[in-house]
């Protein structure tokens, strides 16, 4: 399985790191190995100082696919998660600079939570859904689907002119503003609503 990554879907998040909004999405890959362990902690890994966290909606694939129209996109998928893409910003901004790949920075070992799954049917509008972060409690990033420059189904059809999905590749669909940097021992919650569906802990 693949993860399927989409960078600057959220305005207020691309005006915070100064980026320029695209014209289709910005698409990356994270391998299966970036998942971290349900239960482990993440570790801060030793190549970066400026780790942060990205919360953000997840869509799990239930059928293959390819091409498909987004009028039919519904049909493929039917569960809603929440999830990190922890990013090395330094290196990534390095890499940038460079005009090379993000890879290093944001598909390292752990550097994708996947937390619980809820039933797609659970949500009487899946362009509608309230999420978001608390490190140590406080509430740092806050987001809703509607705000999203591509919706769910609009980024299941243009991936998939691209890569073939397959029964369990995850889709990230993006960052709202609040990103910033983690540090040992922060408590890291995810929620859905008022559903809490992961906590980690930094080491």
């Amino acid at each position: 399985m693949k993860l399927i990554c989409i960078g600057r879907n959220y305005t207020e998040h691309i005006e915070e790191l100064e980026n320029e909004k695209p014209t289709d999405p910005v698409v990356f890959l994270k391998p299966d190995t970036a998942i971290l362990l349900k239960k482990q902690p993440f570790f801060i890994p030793d190549f970066s100082e400026d780790v942060h966290h990205e919360v953000e909606v997840l869509v799990k694939i239930n059928r293959v696919g390819k091409h498909i129209a987004k009028k039919f996109a519904y049909k493929y998928y039917d569960e809603i998660g929440l999830g990190i893409d922890f990013t090395a910003r330094d290196l990534q901004g390095e890499l940038k600079a460079k005009g090379l790949p993000w890879e290093k920075a944001k598909a390292f070992d752990g550097a994708a939570v996947v937390g619980k799954w809820l039933p797609k049917m659970d949500f009487e509008d899946v362009n509608a859904i309230e999420f978001s972060l608390k490190k140590n409690d406080i509430f740092v990033q806050k987001g809703n689907t509607s705000h999203m420059l591509w919706k769910i189904d609009e980024l299941i059809e243009y991936v998939s002119k691209y890569f073939t999905l397959k029964i369990g590749d995850i889709i990230f669909t993006g960052t709202p503003a609040g990103v910033g940097k983690v540090v040992a021992n922060d408590k890291l919650k995810g929620f859905i609503g008022d559903k809490e569906l992961f906590s980690i802990t930094v080491k």
